[in-house]
């Protein structure tokens, strides 16, 4: 959830010029906690990896995201390691939940 409202917080800061990519960050960043919860309350091993996997998949689709962001200077190369590396850990964590299905 840190990650997602990190990604919020930082794209509510873009010029309102940046309003396509702000909306579609804070997009994929809302979705991977919600589709980790909602996946949580499943009953089935398959329902519960499928919004895992949906989960992981907004989780990716913020790095070319953070990558525009970085060409256009947006954020600055640190904020896009540290965002980087956080984005691979959450990516450790969501694979290790659907593993352990």
């Amino acid at each position: 959830m840190r990650f997602a409202i990190k990604l919020c917080k930082l794209a509510s800061s873009f010029p309102i010029k940046f309003s396509r990519i702000r909306d579609q960050l804070i997009g994929a960043a809302i979705s991977i906690p919600l589709n980790i919860a909602e996946g949580s309350g499943r009953k089935s091993q398959k329902e519960k990896i499928n919004f895992y996997k949906i989960s992981r998949t907004s989780l990716f689709e913020c790095i070319p995201i953070l990558e525009i962001c970085l060409s256009l200077k947006l954020i600055d190369g640190k904020e896009y390691e540290e965002l980087r590396k956080e984005d691979l850990e959450l990516s450790k964590m969501i694979n290790g939940l659907i593993k352990s299905l």
